[in-house]
């Protein structure tokens, strides 16, 4: 394959090549690792964080809530929440998802019920008065949420993480794949995009579609649009059955790495992408060297394919 950049790297030899991707990408995963000291020392990235510790990680049957009510959402929180920490305003007229908040109230230490429904109960703990009790969780509750695309004011820390460089034969080298790499394609039109400040969105396999549908934002910059295509192919690829908030959390670092790696292959200048990495800080050793592991398959995988082309 001719590639599209005279930095970008070539795998030409036939007998080599299998070794020779295999020792490139393992060494970018290098590059990228090494960059995360740095990222982390930045007040920029600290900024991020900060924000990022002010949305609550949801409950795996909430997730399923949100994406069932509004699948493209990124970020939700409370109408007072937005409001008060954020200083941003629900849109008028938008539709509130609901999810379930759990009820922290005073708990009987034997039916672990509140006072009210205590006294309604069989229970006959009365060794200590209600007021003495300690709080604890004793229900859920529906409660309203919105996402930061219903929401309008002052703009959320965002690390610039554009990826740049020459993209312009990229883009169409990697929707040729999408079919060989399972994964339907779209590019959307700015005027037309319904997914607020997303670049991209991977929706994933239903009845009517037995594949991922991959959704990316037009724009001008085409490298960073090739990069959107490559992280959101790697959700398809990787990603397709996980639904725990938190990790998909993480796994959007991976789906980033990923793009790191593939838009270096083509020249493209993604270092950006260690700001994200950091966010991995706290996960031991192992969980690391699989999370490593799944980035490497994937932009292989990619990689390959695309280079068949």
């Amino acid at each position: 394959m001719a590639t599209t950049s005279d930095s970008s790297v070539s795998f030409e030899e036939t007998d080599t090549r299998s070794d020779e991707m295999n020792s490139t990408i393992e060494q970018w995963i290098d590059d990228l690792v090494a960059g995360v000291d740095d990222a982390q020392a930045s007040e920029e990235f600290q900024e991020w964080l900060d924000v990022q510790s002010r949305f609550h990680d949801y409950s795996h049957r909430n997730t399923l809530l949100i994406k069932l009510q509004c699948p493209e959402a990124t970020k939700v929180a409370g109408y007072n929440t937005w409001r008060n920490e954020f200083d941003r305003h629900v849109q008028e007229g938008e539709q509130a998802i609901w999810i379930w908040a759990p009820i922290i109230a005073k708990q009987c230490p034997e039916c672990e019920n509140s006072p009210s429904y205590h006294e309604q109960s069989d229970c006959d703990y009365d060794e200590t008065p209600s007021e003495e009790w300690s709080k604890g969780l004793v229900g859920f509750k529906p409660t309203a949420v919105f996402d930061v695309s219903q929401t309008e004011g002052e703009p959320l820390p965002e690390l610039e993480t554009e990826a740049t460089g020459d993209g312009d034969g990229v883009v169409p080298a990697l929707t040729d794949a999408a079919d060989d790499l399972g994964v339907t394609v779209e590019i959307v039109d700015a005027v037309e995009w319904e997914h607020g400040d997303a670049k991209g969105i991977c929706r994933h396999r239903n009845t009517d579609n037995d594949r991922p549908v991959v959704e990316a934002k037009a724009r001008e910059n085409q490298a960073d649009l090739a990069v959107t295509l490559v992280h959101e192919y790697a959700h398809a690829l990787l990603h397709d059955d996980v639904d725990d908030a938190t990790e998909r959390a993480k796994r959007e670092v991976e789906a980033e790495a990923v793009g790191y790696i593939v838009g270096r292959y083509f020249g493209l200048d993604t270092s950006g992408s260690a700001f994200y990495l950091a966010a991995w800080q706290d996960d031991d050793s192992e969980v690391l060297q699989e999370r490593l592991g799944r980035i490497s398959s994937s932009a292989q995988e990619i990689i390959g394919v695309v280079a068949e082309d």
